[in-house]
């Protein structure tokens, strides 16, 4: 017996398959310091905010879209 429900049932609190919860995504400023684990040591230059942040790397700039895997900030 199969039964159609419209809504998924609730998980229970302890439950090993609960929904991922989503990590908020840093912000940055023009003038950050920054560091990159490929890039190296950086500064924000220029900000599209929930888009993507320019990073100059002593030379070579880079565009880094959001959520910004590899940027933390210093």
């Amino acid at each position: 017996m199969t039964s159609s429900r419209s809504t998924p049932r609730p998980r229970p609190a302890g439950s090993p398959f609960r929904d991922p919860v989503a990590k908020p995504v840093p912000t940055f400023e023009v003038g950050d310091r920054v560091t990159h684990d490929q890039a190296g040591l950086g500064r924000v230059v220029g900000v599209e905010e929930g888009i993507a942040v320019l990073v100059d790397f002593g030379g070579r700039e880079m565009r880094i879209g959001t959520p910004y895997p590899k940027l933390s900030k210093l």
